[in-house]
């Protein structure tokens, strides 16, 4: 049978194979005390890395000696990092403080892309309900619109089944962002859809309300669990968009790679909006509904959305990039 890979694939990713035997040696003389954080992270990238090498050479019958050697690294490296590692607050503390914010600077292009996608739509959807009122029905719904037409916000039910509806806000939130993510899988469209009906949503309700005088009530409410919600949902966008542009895009790896590289990235990418959601549900559920003043909401939101841009944007050293 002739061979499927080449020689110059070989000795491209021999040189990570060595890399990681090399630090797996030095842990199992030293442990893992004797590696320095920016090791740890590059082994945790190398792993990632050789699986996916590893399932690109099982397809390859007259590489099984370098299936067999690959797979025994792997062994060996699952061994050090899984059952020595320890997951506790501390470490996801130390993630969100130290290798998140890298991890969001290195995709920014996509959650640019995100962002640029939901507001083109939302604007969209705010100029057809300016021209055409009657088009916010299509959306909102006579229900919605009879509770605006009384100059009352539909949110105001929440606030007397707080816990309850918290939970449930947190659920909804968190499989709004996870779908728009997983939209990515078929190509980028699922995301680009989820994020047109979430923009185009938002721009008709905030003309619909403009209309009815309920400008202030609805900012009020969205402000404050919206400065994190809505970035969440922008971010998962983001890690959807990582995973069309590697089934569209492969470059110079083969395709099941690539996509397998683009995957790990962007499950990285939205790990961070678990968090984020986690606190905008308890703000929708309790704080958002209730009758604080209007400008302790919107002071809330701006404090949220500025701690959130000083998060995301510090200055963290760079992590290891894929190969």
């Amino acid at each position: 049978m002739a061979p499927i890979l080449s020689n110059q694939w070989i000795a491209k990713r021999r040189p990570h194979w060595d890399r990681l035997a090399f630090l797996l040696s030095r842990s199992d003389q030293h442990g893992l005390s004797d590696l320095s954080r920016a090791e740890l992270q590059e082994m945790a990238l190398l792993y990632r890395q050789v699986a996916a090498d590893l399932s690109v050479l099982r397809r390859d019958e007259t590489a099984r000696t370098y299936t067999d050697n690959v797979n025994q690294l792997l062994a060996r490296a699952h061994h050090i990092i899984y059952s020595r590692r320890k997951t506790t607050w501390l470490t996801l503390f130390r993630f969100l403080k130290d290798e998140y914010p890298a991890i969001f600077q290195r995709q920014l292009p996509y959650v640019a892309a995100s962002l640029l996608v939901s507001v083109a739509w939302g604007l969209l959807g705010a100029m057809i309900t300016s021209a055409r009122p009657e088009f916010m029905r299509h959306y909102v719904g006579p229900a919605m619109i009879a509770t605006m037409e009384q100059h009352k916000m539909w949110t105001e039910s929440i606030v007397s089944v707080a816990p309850q509806e918290t939970s449930h806000i947190m659920t909804n939130n968190l499989s709004v962002s996870f779908v728009t993510f997983a939209g990515g899988i078929f190509f980028g469209v699922g995301t680009f859809w989820f994020l047109y009906r979430n923009g185009m949503m938002l721009g008709v309700i905030a003309v619909a309300c403009h209309q009815y005088g309920m400008s202030v009530p609805l900012w009020s409410f969205i402000a404050p669990h919206g400065s994190l919600e809505l970035p969440a949902i922008i971010i998962a966008g983001g890690a959807g968009f990582r995973i069309g542009h590697a089934m569209l895009f492969p470059g110079g790896y083969r395709w099941k790679e690539s996509v397998a590289r683009g995957g790990i990235e962007a499950t990285q990418l939205v790990s961070g909006v678990i968090p984020m959601l986690v606190v905008a549900g308890c703000l929708e559920g309790f704080f958002s509904p209730s009758h604080a003043p209007v400008w302790l909401k919107f002071t809330v939101g701006g404090l949220l959305f500025t701690l959130l841009l000083t998060w995301l944007f510090r200055r963290v050293k760079a992590l290891p990039t894929e190969a």
